[in-house]
């Protein structure tokens, strides 16, 4: 039997097809599947209170998915519904974002927020963001009107507008590499190319079929790929973001009643060819069907992007091509013609042809186009009854800043099994 402390290694240095024949069986402590911002903070925290982990990533390298194709924005926790889960692991994890990233000198700055209304049917949506902000816990909002605000920037355009001096951006690639490093500190292991193909969920606990990435790609789709080496973890956290769904429907034994529909919905990203920035502040327009709108972010080097855009994918990926990440993340540059004329709303004196295709990013959504947003699900066995498992769907924004509080929430909860 492989020990688990070499399981990461045997899998990088011979792959498990070795193993096809016999599929050995091997116990373990706590499996994270996913290495992405999330899933690494899940395996720090249980790492911290004393468990053995190892983390399973189908992907060559940690952070490929939807962990490093967003803003890098630190979110106030302003959008969400009052004592919702997205509200207060937020708020909660806005801080100890900040308090992290400053005791590691990981690169983050609070430039602060405008969420702008352009038009007069638009000022009341700002009132109510007031509302719903302050009942989430953030206090620090600021109404302005228009004026005040342009003062602020002057290239912007606005009736009215609410500033969040606690929002900030992030260089999500060092934070989860410290995440990484401190997870792997305390003795858990991570192994790549390692893909998690389905399981089984019975009297005698949990059972985790286990496969070389590499082994996925020729499948023919519906058949099954079987397992080289099977983990009987006592503690499953499903982190596995896009393909979290797809996985829970593998884990036979797991009523299906508890598992969502899924939805993915890719955004791109523009980036603005002029070198000086036009703007010191985050600028948000107000909230669309299925995100936050067309937003201004700017990066850690002042480069300036644009998005995201919302545009829902109809299926056409199988479950295995899912948990090899296999979206299209291209990004057409002619859906920048939809840009010029929402961006201007706020940004009139942006040029003709002054925008660049960037880069994409796909959402795990857990609703649909025309359907309310969804909060997040981190269902463990007072939810589904099965000992031992916690499922993590729909983890899209404010996924990245509420990382740590997740992490914070699923081991005080359920790190007694």
């Amino acid at each position: 039997m492989l020990p688990l402390r070499r399981l990461s290694g045997a899998c990088r240095r011979r792959g498990l097809a070795q193993f096809a024949a016999v599929a050995p069986r091997e116990a373990a402590d706590a499996v994270v599947v996913g290495a992405g911002a999330v899933g690494l903070a899940v395996a720090r925290a249980l790492a911290m209170a004393g468990r053995e982990v190892l983390v399973v990533e189908s992907a060559s390298s940690f952070g490929t998915g939807t962990s490093s194709r967003n803003s890098e924005v630190i979110h106030a926790g302003i959008y969400y519904p009052p004592r919702s889960l997205k509200a207060s692991l937020c708020v909660r994890g806005k801080e100890m974002l900040y308090k992290y990233c400053a005791e590691r000198d990981i690169p983050h700055k609070r430039l602060g927020k405008l969420i702008v209304a352009t038009g007069a049917a638009e000022t009341a949506k700002l009132d109510m963001l007031l509302k719903s902000a302050k009942a989430n816990g953030v206090d620090d909002l600021q109404v302005m009107e228009g004026c005040q605000a342009m003062e602020m920037e002057p290239e912007l355009r606005c009736l009215k507008a609410l500033l969040s001096p606690s929002t900030g951006i992030v260089d999500s690639h060092s934070f989860m590499l410290s995440l990484l490093a401190d997870a792997e500190n305390l003795g858990s292991t991570i192994s790549y190319n390692t893909a998690v193909v389905s399981g089984h969920l019975g009297n005698e606990g949990i059972e985790l079929h286990i496969s070389e990435s590499r082994e996925l790609e020729n499948h023919s789709v519906g058949s099954r790929v079987p397992p080289q080496i099977v983990l009987l973890p006592k503690l499953l956290i499903n982190s596995a973001g896009l393909s979290a769904v797809p996985l829970a429907k593998r884990l036979h034994g797991l009523d299906q009643a508890f598992v969502p529909p899924a939805y993915y919905a890719r955004g791109c990203y523009f980036t603005l060819s002029q070198t000086k920035s036009p703007f010191s502040h985050l600028i948000y327009p107000l909230p669309e069907d299925g995100g936050i709108g067309v937003h201004v972010t700017l990066d850690l080097h002042g480069l300036v992007r644009f998005g995201p855009d919302v545009e829902w994918l109809d299926g056409g990926i199988d479950d295995m091509s899912c948990f090899l990440n296999g979206f299209d993340y291209s990004v057409n540059p002619t859906r920048c013609s939809g840009f010029y004329s929402v961006i201007r709303k706020y940004f009139p004196n942006l040029k003709d042809g002054s925008l660049e295709p960037g880069y994409s990013g796909i959402r795990p959504k857990l609703s649909g186009p025309g359907q309310g947003p969804s909060d997040f699900v981190i269902q463990g066995e007072d939810v589904h009854g099965i000992p031992g498992l916690v499922n993590l769907f729909g983890i899209e924004s404010p996924g990245l800043t509420s990382s740590l509080a997740i992490a914070e929430y699923i081991v005080s909860r359920y790190n007694n099994t």
